[in-house]
């Protein structure tokens, strides 16, 4: 397993909820802003949000007040509560540091929304 460890993808239908998790360690998580990316199929990674080392958080229109990232300083974990689910949010999700480092890419974890 590589310093950053994705979990909590899976398969839902338009308009439910996942909670995606990402296990960093300490060294990588206390002194970075940490971001969640997703790639869906044919398109670039991109970012969709990040939260600052003092929980400030930023998004992409795209995802505005439906996801909510927050971070566990105490366990190291960042997560992306995904809410009102679409089509288009269907991509590997993925977590790094922002700005990203190319060692810490992970395998990332499968979400797919459809019906």
């Amino acid at each position: 397993q590589g310093p950053l460890v994705e979990s909590g993808g899976g398969s839902v239908q338009p308009g439910g909820s996942l909670r995606l998790s990402c296990a960093a360690s300490r060294t990588i998580f206390s002194v970075n802003i940490m971001g969640w990316y997703r790639q869906a199929p044919g398109k670039q990674r991109d970012l969709v949000a990040y939260i600052t080392t003092g929980g400030t958080a930023t998004y992409v229109d795209s995802v505005k007040g439906r996801f909510t990232i927050s971070r566990n300083n105490a366990r190291n974990t960042v997560y992306l509560q995904m809410n009102s689910l679409e089509a288009e949010d269907t991509a590997v999700y993925y977590c790094n540091t922002l700005p990203s480092l190319h060692a810490y890419w992970g395998q990332g974890t499968q979400v797919t929304v459809s019906s």
